[in-house]
């Protein structure tokens, strides 16, 4: 189950990641702020990298929206090391277990409201992290 993004959401994701992202990292995480913070070790580097994401808490773990697709470095990251850490609100949490999942199974886990908006958006799949412990 892999999704490519189109070649305008491509567009996006490369300007998000040199432009918005470096911009959005400060606020990323924090207590009042919507978008938190995956913590992932590269697959090839070893190295530490942070990326800002939008993580919905569910029960025992959050849900990522993939709007660019399953291909992702972040994700690739993830999957490889099967843990990661998000901290969200202000809370870091440990989590594990990446799973990619469909949008009607991610969509049904999800506050109505966060729902429509991430349908308006037309996101195929989402990942799923566990908390660890």
């Amino acid at each position: 189950m892999t999704q490519t993004a189109s070649p305008v959401r491509n567009a996006v994701r490369t300007f998000n990641k040199y432009v918005t992202n470096p911009i959005m990292m400060p606020l990323a995480g924090r207590k009042y702020w919507y978008a938190s913070v995956i913590s992932h070790v590269g697959r090839r580097s070893g190295k530490v990298y942070r990326t800002p994401v939008v993580a919905d808490r569910v029960d025992s773990g959050f849900l990522i929206p993939l709007p660019y697709g399953t291909h992702v470095d972040w994700l690739r990251n993830v999957q490889a090391a099967e843990f990661a850490t998000i901290r969200s609100h202000g809370v870091t949490y440990d989590v594990a277990k990446p799973e990619v999942i469909d949008a009607a199974t991610a969509l049904a886990l999800l506050d109505p409201r966060h729902a429509r908006s991430f349908e308006r958006f037309g996101i195929a799949h989402f990942v799923r992290l566990t908390d660890a412990h």
